[in-house]
């Protein structure tokens, strides 16, 4: 944990006033834009979900600042876009490989300390901080704890739950107490019992990561049966797969097994917002909804466990299937219950969001990639932005190098490997299914000089020819 004072942290703007103090963040992990039921889900069953966007601000362009997991979690705790911290691939991420044309650069395997997190702001204004379930950034000595939280139920250096949902499971940071636990009710379980046992003179911050709805895909043994048995009523015919590049796409949601994990999610979430109500802390908490990246849709030899349809591809991918997350704010005494917000967002907007919300003063010096959503939130308009992504790794999803800009509803995104552009016009072509690149080549060289002059400012490193390609 890093000193803030070495910082030199000063007020840079005057702090929302009357605002709820304390701070429920909800962090799913690959849980897809449309996996729930409020962003358009017709087989996934999310009814605690669409009542905390029907009392908050639904945002329909909040995107994930990577389409994988580490560097978005790292904006998230940052407010720095993973270009600027050099976590641009989930940790590890593949290692470089002959058969492919490029070499991707190395990354960082962790968050650095000497980075300020969200969470030692808050601690250091009287925050009591608390993190559960999956961290995935940095081994032992960069964990939850070494980070701003003062406490860390499940948090280490793994992506997937280690050993699985059910115990016997693996994690050195989670302790089963009996066979056949699943992990999400345990999360569940010890995020309401700090709610109950904190002290009430402190406002908290509680941010639960599910691992949840990471693979390995296991069903929630509570709702797999309701969820068989919709699928066989529902689906009388098997859906052809979607060919994306050289992946496969899932065509529909349809896996019950895939289903009852989001419905894990939706009960763990009904759960702690009852417990709020229970306590009377509703109307003194900020609750934020989201996910670290787009639903797994696309593999290389078969789909995927989900379907982000109508959004193109999924997990990995820079189309909007990858990046495009369901974004839920509720911000009592400032959101207006079932509003929407239609402004692309982005994960680094958390962090000064945050602060904001919670009465403290903005640190620009340190969220330099981030802005504050409150003006949003109040039904405001905020500056019009453009969007960056930047991935230059191979992925299982068979995702290759690339990357994207978003600019007034045009989004380019170029793929290094196949030394090609696409260009698609988001506001007409919402699947980015109709290619403009050769009918609006003076837009796509704009677009190109401008993506390629960021990644310059920002010193983003690029794939470069692999000197031992070997084709397979």
């Amino acid at each position: 944990m890093v000193s803030l004072v070495a910082f030199g942290l000063w007020m840079t703007s005057s702090p929302t006033q009357a605002t709820p103090a304390n701070i429920l963040f909800f962090l799913v992990d690959d849980l897809g834009w449309a996996d729930v039921g409020c962003f358009g889900s017709k087989f996934h069953e999310t009814p605690n979900i669409d009542d905390l966007a029907a009392s908050g601000m639904k945002f329909t362009q909040g995107y994930a600042a990577g389409s994988v997991c580490s560097p978005t979690r790292a904006s998230i705790m940052t407010g720095r876009h993973p270009v600027r911290l050099n976590i641009t691939d989930w940790i590890p991420g593949q290692p470089n490989r002959n058969q492919n044309r490029l070499l991707h650069p190395e990354d960082l395997h962790e968050l650095p300390l000497e980075e300020v997190t969200i969470a030692e702001i808050l601690k250091s204004q009287g925050y009591q901080t608390f993190f559960a379930g999956k961290w995935h950034l940095g081994e032992k000595g960069h964990w939850p704890t070494d980070q701003g939280f003062d406490y860390n139920i499940g948090g280490n250096s793994k992506g997937s739950p280690p050993g699985g949902y059910y115990a016997p499971w693996k994690n050195p940071t989670l302790q089963a107490r009996h066979q056949g636990e699943y992990v999400t009710e345990r999360l569940t379980e010890e995020s309401i019992r700090f709610l109950e046992s904190r002290e009430s003179t402190n406002p908290f911050f509680l941010y639960l990561s599910y691992y949840n709805v990471h693979t390995p895909i296991q069903p929630y043994k509570a709702r797999i049966d309701h969820f068989e048995s919709k699928a066989k009523n529902l689906f009388k015919k098997k859906a052809s797969p979607v060919s994306e590049h050289e992946g496969i796409s899932r065509a529909r949601q349809d896996n019950p097994a895939f289903a009852s994990m989001v419905s894990a999610v939706d009960r763990s979430v009904g759960a702690i917002l009852d417990k709020l109500e229970q306590l009377d802390l509703t109307e003194e908490t900020v609750v934020v909804f989201f996910s670290d990246n787009g639903g797994l849709c696309t593999l290389s030899n078969r789909p995927g466990p989900t379907s982000n349809s109508p959004l193109r591809a999924g997990k990995g991918w820079l189309y909007e299937g990858g990046i495009r997350e369901p974004t839920i704010i509720r911000a009592p005494h400032i959101t207006r219950p079932g509003s929407q917000c239609h402004t692309p967002i982005v994960s680094m907007d958390f962090f000064p969001t945050l602060l904001d919300l919670a009465g403290l003063p903005l640190q620009t010096q340190l969220h330099l990639d981030g802005k504050s959503l409150v003006p949003l939130l109040k039904g405001e308009r905020i500056p019009k932005r453009t969007h960056y992504w930047h991935y230059p790794h191979y992925h299982g999803s068979s995702w290759k190098p690339g990357a994207s800009i978003l600019e007034d509803g045009w989004k380019l995104i170029e793929f290094y490997h196949h030394n090609k552009v696409e260009l698609y016009h988001l506001d007409q072509d919402l699947s980015e299914k109709n290619d403009l690149s050769s009918a609006e080549p003076r837009r796509v060289d704009r677009l190109r000089k401008k993506l390629r002059d960021w990644q310059r400012t920002m010193n983003a490193q690029l794939p470069i020819k692999n000197p031992g390609y070997k084709p397979e």
